[in-house]
């Protein structure tokens, strides 16, 4: 007998009707499958030639009309085609078949010159004359190479130097157009600057950043640049960590929320005048199309600017349907300028905040008003933990890291955001006039910019604020949030369901759900820490920095650490999650960049007391850096040399290897690892032996303890 079960009858049947309803929806609305179908085309075309088929084939399948299928179809192959010629084009440089050869010409200068790790300096610049005239490169500087410090975006620099290959953590660089770097062995200002409509944009920067930074206390006036103009390189890595922890770093760059308030600003203005609805917008538009390169015109603002125009003619559409088309009108735009873009963790976490907000953001704010939260309460609430779920299982694919800080802190700051936003535009605009009178609206702002630091600081300080989560691969992002989207139709109909019982039946449901999830919630943060440890006992943690070392020892309220990791790596992360503030002892074991790549950030960002320096007396990049920056601390130094006992709290460190340097000795040559500084640490019958890079022959000779 072939009876079917009816449970899988029911199922198939049920399966059979949301495909026939998707499809009907889909058919409902043929703009979105066609627009749905470019960016699929131009997201695929660049990566999986195969998957533009698979992508073809489904549009044919879901398209609904036979017309619109085959639109759809097409769409998407001539998505990926356009994909492919524009990478083609982008590719294309003067400068990639100049690698080796030397430079001596004039550039300007397209972006502020950043200080890395290592203490070398980083910046794109155009070329302007030469074989590689208008190549755009990044410039490499070196802490004892001259540079114009006082030099500006779009000034105009004579530059000596070597095109060499794009080292491997520079590879983003190329989706920013600068396929080889310019190693700079001398430059020097022109006095002169860019011209044309370029210049008048740099011209009215300096300005604004003026106005900024007038009658506001250094500090603060970073921060507005920060706030307002999304140019954060004024502000110190301690402080950027303390956002990143908190979960507030988005505010530190210029963003979607940055355009929008802008909008806000210039429609209620505009309103204010008379103007009509036509007007508004134009205006509102004209003032996004000049803020993008005010606020610098790189990829994250010039995002923020497509974004922030279609978050606007969305708006003002008013339905829902035409949101999604206008968020899909942006992402189509920005791909087709660049289908690089895709693969930044920027242009994704801008996305998906994005459809998150569409998605989760109303149906919580309707529960939020149901149970008489304050409409501003309810619409902040909504708003953030919408946004953070969006981008929780990115940040964690893209930066090992999720901030459990997020929620309280981006609720605690909101009141004071959009203040600083229009304060400094405000400030901006007026200081294009007097700088005296813009004074008043910079000073007002520096209140509510100390308040959002001073959040940032306190959410950071918690152990748990932020806790390491490692994924996979991109299967498993594909899996969260096939898993939210489930959450979220589960919800759903558990609401359609929910709103059928007595209100004491969905109070006491809705205790018991709040209880749980802040079971859960404790649970998570429990075993996010560090594991507790007693007191009187010496804690060695071997951190997990990338390629290279880092040792943490820990005893009481002794903390050592013992390298740094290579540059650019998560030492100051791993400091946190392990509760360390400030440092009785840096050791550096040898001149080398994955031990001692970011020793310079590890001093800025932690007060230490002693400075074991085996790598001193070489000539890198970080001990020049190093020698800068112990001048202007109180860090006691020392050179390690066999013999040496030092004493650090109750930790004792024996210096083993390597051998004293006599007084005079040339600088140091050859291979670091011959000098690399081997110690017995020990603490009651407890001992360690740290040999570094040390070569066999070197510990083969060594007494070690027994």
């Amino acid at each position: 007998m072939n009876r079917r079960d009816p449970l899988l009858a029911r199922g198939g049947r049920h399966t059979v009707e949301a495909i026939r309803g998707a499809r009907v929806a889909i058919s409902a609305r043929p703009r979105h499958v066609v627009l749905a179908s470019i960016i699929a085309g131009l997201l695929i075309g660049p990566v999986w030639a195969p998957g533009v088929l698979l992508a073809a084939l489904a549009a044919l399948a879901l398209g609904g009309r036979a017309s619109v299928a085959l639109v759809a179809a097409a769409a998407v192959m001539g998505g990926a085609a356009f994909a492919d010629a524009r990478l083609a084009a982008l590719s294309l440089s003067p400068a990639r078949g100049l690698v080796g050869e030397a430079v001596n010409a004039k550039a300007v200068l397209l972006e502020p010159a950043r200080e890395r790790s290592t203490g070398m300096r980083a910046a794109r610049v155009r070329l302007l004359n030469g074989r590689a005239a208008r190549a755009v490169v990044v410039a490499r500087v070196d802490p004892g190479s001259p540079w114009p410090r006082e030099a500006q975006v779009g000034d105009v620099l004579a530059i000596e130097g070597r095109l060499v290959p794009l080292a491997r953590y520079e590879a983003y660089q190329r989706r920013r157009g600068a396929p080889v770097a310019l190693e700079v062995q001398a430059a020097s200002a022109t006095a002169t600057r860019r011209s044309g409509l370029a210049g008048a944009l740099d011209s009215t920067r300096r300005r604004a950043e003026r106005a900024l930074a007038t009658g506001v206390p250094p500090s603060e006036a970073a921060m507005l640049r920060g706030m307002v103009l999304g140019q954060d390189e004024g502000i110190e890595e301690p402080v950027r960590e303390e956002f990143r922890r908190s979960g507030l770093a988005h505010l530190l760059a210029a963003s979607g929320q940055n355009v929008m308030l802008l909008v806000i600003l210039a429609v209620a203005a505009a309103t204010a005048v008379g103007a009509g609805l036509r007007a508004r917008l134009a205006i509102a538009l004209l003032l996004v199309v000049l803020y993008v390169p005010l606020a610098g015109g790189g990829p994250s603002i010039q995002r923020a600017g497509v974004m922030g125009a279609a978050g606007l003619v969305a708006a003002l559409a008013g339905r829902p349907a035409s949101r999604w088309y206008a968020v899909g009108l942006a992402a189509a735009l920005t791909l087709a300028l660049d289908p690089r873009v895709a693969g930044e963790p920027g242009w994704q976490l801008s996305f998906a905040a994005v459809l998150a907000l569409l998605l989760f953001a109303p149906p919580l704010r309707s529960a939020l008003t149901r149970r008489r939260w304050p409409q501003p309460l309810a619409d902040a609430t909504a708003i953030t933990a919408a946004a953070t779920a969006g981008t929780a299982p990115l940040m964690a694919l893209h930066f090992e890291t999720v901030s459990l800080a997020s929620l309280p802190a981006n609720l605690l700051v909101a009141p004071a955001v959009a203040p600083v936003m229009w304060l400094g535009m405000l400030a901006g605009t007026v200081g294009q006039i007097s700088m005296n009178a813009s004074a008043p609206f910079s000073g007002i702002a520096a209140y509510p910019v100390a308040y959002v630091e001073w959040v940032a600081h306190i959410a950071a300080g918690y152990r748990s604020a932020s806790v390491e989560v490692h994924v996979a691969n991109v299967v498993v992002v594909a899996l969260a949030y096939a898993g939210m989207g489930a959450t979220a139709l589960a919800a759903r109909a558990a609401a359609r369901r929910t709103a059928r019982l007595s209100v004491g039946v969905r109070r006491r449901a809705s205790a018991v759900g709040l209880l749980g999830a802040a079971l859960l919630a404790a649970v998570v943060i429990e075993r996010a820490g560090p594991p507790p440890r007693s007191r009187n006992e010496l804690v060695v943690s071997f951190l997990e920095v990338g390629q290279g070392d880092a040792t943490l020892l820990q005893h009481r309220d002794t903390a050592v650490l013992v390298d740094t990791g290579p540059p650019g790596g998560p030492i100051l992360q791993r400091l946190r999650e392990a509760g360390v503030r400030r440092l009785d002892a840096l050791v550096l074991t040898h001149a080398q960049a994955d031990h001692e790549g970011m020793a310079a950030a590890v001093l800025q960002a932690h007060p230490t007391r002693l400075v074991i320096n085996g790598g001193a007396g070489r000539d890198t990049s970080t001990q020049r850096s190093l020698t800068q920056l112990l001048a202007r601390t109180r860090a006691r130094t020392l050179v390690p040399a066999a013999g040496q006992l030092v004493t650090v709290g109750a930790v004792r460190i024996h210096i083993l290897w390597p051998p004293e340097v006599a007084r005079g000795a040339p600088p140091e040559e050859g291979d670091p690892n011959l000098r690399a500084m081997v110690a017995h640490v020990s603490l009651g019958d407890f001992d360690l032996l740290l040999p570094a890079d040390a070569e066999s022959e070197v510990t083969a000779a060594l007494e070690l303890p027994r």
